[in-house]
């Protein structure tokens, strides 16, 4: 096996800590041939569609990768911004936030952020923090709830990175947090800050992200723990169970998905005489096409054409500073034992004379 060049190894380096945050990615501009690459990279993940690679190739490649980059492309049009992707602006924001966090703490960690499809990638962003003397790597996906679809991709690219690497980082990973007190917490305040703002609706609708049904059946958790993020988010809220509903939103194929729908869902509440809903993506850290224009957009076509008469979006966590206090806090936790102090000059110097007196006997 060929292994890349690598930074050379320095005896008695100080270790240093680095945490890679790492979202799901996003095509460089809203058009056509940066849709076309962008989707076959992602629809070309096992993980994410579990179809025999021959079967898919031709599928993808012969159908889906003529037709639906232009009618995507439009879609990112409609939610662009002038910082580019609300996505990877999000993402970077928090990446900053969360890495300031740190040095307030009095803690020696630098933070990065990493697309798993897209730039700047996961291999790339690996590849600086060996440059730097990174030693220690926390891996934090920025999915709540755990999918093989999604949290073990970004371990596959990860994993794969390690491959052709010789001096591999010592690793820490970051599984979910979907019922983690501090999370469940911060999305509480965003419903309640909004309500303060706009006013309180009927009901409040949670729309995660779907997965094919058969994901659950073969022993996937990502059903379960939306379930749990909702059920603890309508506790923090004090909602009763009629208050509230958990759907599933981006159904793609004709496949069976989670159910019940978002959109449907929605429609079917305008028809039985719901006047104003809320609606809230809780799987989603960052604001991002399912979010602005699936649900802000076209989920509020379909309620208010149905007879519904307000529709309104609360934000995901974003920038929001007590998610980013909880970020920090997940992060530490998983740090625990690795020494986060700034390296003592006097103490390097000394440890690298050491080292080099050692070398000079041997």
């Amino acid at each position: 096996m060929a292994f890349q060049k690598e930074p050379s190894f320095q005896h008695g380096q100080a270790a240093r800590t680095a945490v890679l945050y790492c979202n799901l990615g996003t095509p460089s501009a809203p058009t056509a041939p940066a849709l076309r690459k962008y989707l076959a990279e992602f629809l070309g993940d096992s993980r994410v569609v579990e179809i025999p690679k021959p079967i898919w190739w031709l599928i993808l490649h012969g159908i889906i990768l003529r037709v639906r980059p232009a009618k995507s492309a439009a879609k990112y049009a409609s939610i662009w911004t002038e910082q580019g992707s609300p996505l990877k602006a999000f993402t970077e924001q928090q990446a900053q936030s969360l890495d300031t966090a740190m040095q307030a703490r009095g803690h020696h960690v630098s933070v990065r952020y990493a697309m798993r499809y897209g730039q700047p990638s996961i291999p790339a962003q690996l590849d600086a923090l060996k440059a730097e003397g990174v030693q220690r790597v926390l891996i934090v996906p920025a999915y709540p709830q755990y999918s093989g679809t999604t949290t073990a991709s970004v371990f596959d690219a990860v994993y794969r990175w390690g491959l052709k690497t010789r001096l591999i980082p010592e690793m820490r990973f970051v599984n979910h947090y979907h019922d983690d007190p501090r999370y469940i917490a911060a999305l509480a305040q965003t419903v309640r800050d909004h309500w303060a703002t706009h006013g309180r609706a009927e009901q409040l609708v949670m729309s995660f992200h779907g997965v094919p049904e058969r994901t659950l059946q073969l022993g996937d958790p990502y059903h379960c723990e939306c379930m749990k993020t909702g059920r603890l988010l309508a506790e923090a809220l004090g909602l009763a169970k009629d208050q509230y509903k958990l759907t599933f939103q981006s159904r793609f194929g004709k496949a069976k998905w989670l159910e019940p729908y978002t959109e449907p869902t929605l429609v079917a509440m305008a028809g039985q005489g719901v006047k104003k809903v809320d609606v809230i993506c809780p799987g989603f850290t960052s604001d991002c096409l399912e979010t602005l224009e699936e649900i802000q957009q076209e989920a509020q076509e379909a309620f208010l054409h149905a007879g519904g008469e307000c529709f309104s979006y609360i934000p995901c966590l974003n920038n929001n500073p007590q998610w980013i206090d909880a970020l920090t806090d997940i992060s530490l936790n998983h740090m625990q034992a690795w020494d986060l102090s700034a390296p003592d000059a006097a103490a390097l110097a000394a440890s690298r004379e050491r080292a080099l007196a050692h070398g000079s006997k041997n």
